[in-house]
């Protein structure tokens, strides 16, 4: 007997949750790859995504087989995208060396937040209890996890503003690809936007007089396998089968695993309150769950 297609869909984002949690987990390793890179920041974006986009394009390919052409607007519409992306890496590579890093990933995070709030436009209406009660989990643990670290200075405050512009720019990139990926699948997706970021964030790159090419290679092939292959590979294909709400809580995961790597890498402090502020971010993405898991009516 042939499955009905809410069936197969189901059985498609099985994984979708444990997908966006991963996501994070090796996204937060990039700013790491930034920093080792002995090239420009903005330059470490294009490499990010250059490497990516042969695998990329090779995978979107093969997905795109038997299937009917998606049309030009909605392409145009993922590669305005991935403009947006790649702005949002230029300005955040560069907010990392202006700011602190606690500051960076505060102000750059907000994101999470404008996605959460985008899909309750999508959707036309205001949170439930379970979904208010895990927002607010989630921003008081976010508040918690970097509040203690972060500082306002005017010495700051370049890379404060660029690290919300990022912020920004990541929020019109995630609303493209949501829309996009409720006709196509995932990796065509992806391909169409790395490869549109590409070449403007070289350009802006030689404009800037970074250094372009790498002495060592290793940190921006890991920055590319890590963030761009398998960190927006996995948020894409979950991006298919989770509410906005939910993918955008799980962005948080992100702060945390950076927080964590920063006490592993350079011995960072992560005292009481930061663990705290992690448990309560964690229990936000168990909340948002619970709706999930209850029977339909």
């Amino acid at each position: 007997m042939t499955p009905t297609a809410p069936a197969a869909a189901d059985r498609a984002g099985r994984y979708a949750f444990a997908a966006v949690i991963v996501a994070n987990l090796f996204l937060a390793v990039g700013p790491w790859m930034v920093r080792l890179a002995d090239v420009g920041p903005v330059a470490a974006g294009f490499w990010r995504l250059a490497l990516a986009v042969p695998f990329l394009a090779f995978l979107g390919i093969r997905a795109s087989r038997g299937s009917a052409f998606p049309g030009w607007a909605l392409i145009t519409g993922i590669a305005v995208g991935g403009l947006f992306f790649a702005a949002d890496l230029a300005a955040w590579h560069e907010g990392i060396l202006r700011t602190r890093l606690a500051n960076a990933t505060l102000f750059g995070n907000f994101s999470s937040f404008l996605f959460a709030i985008y899909g309750f436009f999508l959707l036309r209406s205001l949170p439930t209890r379970v979904q208010a009660g895990a927002i607010g989990l989630a921003a008081a643990g976010t508040v918690l996890l970097l509040g203690g670290s972060y500082e306002l200075s005017p010495q700051y405050l370049t890379g404060d503003l660029l690290a919300i512009l990022a912020g920004l720019f990541y929020t019109f990139y995630l609303v493209a690809v949501d829309r996009a990926r409720r006709s196509m699948a995932p990796m065509p997706v992806l391909a169409i936007a790395t490869a549109a970021g590409a070449l403007p964030i070289l350009l802006f790159s030689i404009a800037l007089g970074e250094q372009v090419i790498p002495g060592d290679w290793t940190p921006v092939i890991l920055l590319s396998i890590g963030s761009q292959l398998i960190g927006q590979g996995l948020l894409v294909y979950a991006m298919g089968h989770l509410s906005p709400v939910v993918v955008g809580l799980g962005l948080l995961t992100q702060p945390v695993a950076a927080a964590a790597i920063g006490w592993l890498a350079y011995a960072e402090t992560f005292g009481a309150t930061d663990a705290v502020g992690a448990l309560l971010i964690a229990g936000a993405m168990v909340l948002i769950r619970l709706p999930a898991r209850s029977p339909s009516p």
